[in-house]
């Protein structure tokens, strides 16, 4: 996919809400054995579908602060030269879902999210990606499970903390 990479050092991240970042940009963040997905809205904002990316709990289509979003990882912005929704419509389409609670791995995750908000249609490269060399979807589903431990670890160690 072509990607432009944003600064990653923690000067350039604490500027991310106020440099001009397109309005509807598509920003993708590398999580473990996976990439995240939003679109931005503007003001150091960005509305994605969480799904798994915070915790080990399903997450609804939300507005968050971009750095919240990027979870101390580098950005990047995907160029989507066909979109046919851009700028201030994309971003209506996205704020269109806020509160959505329907996040499918597969089907319904916050790649199919942008590319519903910008294309019109809902689809995932990663998950075409996976599907089409197993080795890969089985890689990147271990990368998956390993997070997903280590999220529900941190998950009980910070219940434990507040109990």
């Amino acid at each position: 996919m072509n990607t432009n990479a944003l600064p990653t050092n923690r000067e350039a991240s604490e500027t991310f809400a106020t440099i001009d970042l397109p309005i509807g940009a598509h920003l993708v963040t590398q999580r473990s054995g996976y990439e995240h997905h939003g679109i931005y809205v503007g003001n150091g904002r960005v509305v994605h579908y969480a799904g798994f990316a915070g915790s080990t709990h399903r997450g609804p289509v939300e507005e968050v602060a971009l750095a919240r979003f990027a979870a101390g990882r580098g950005l990047s912005i995907r160029a989507t030269p066909s979109a046919r929704y851009v700028g201030d419509e994309a971003v209506s389409r996205a704020r269109s879902r806020l509160g959505e609670n329907r996040y499918r791995l597969l089907t319904n995750n916050c790649e199919h999210f942008c590319a519903w908000c910008l294309l019109g249609e809902s689809r995932s490269e990663q998950v075409h990606g996976c599907l089409r060399h197993p080795r890969a979807g089985v890689r990147a589903l271990v990368c998956l499970v390993k997070a997903f431990v280590e999220s529900g670890t941190k998950d009980h160690q910070v219940g434990a903390q507040v109990a």
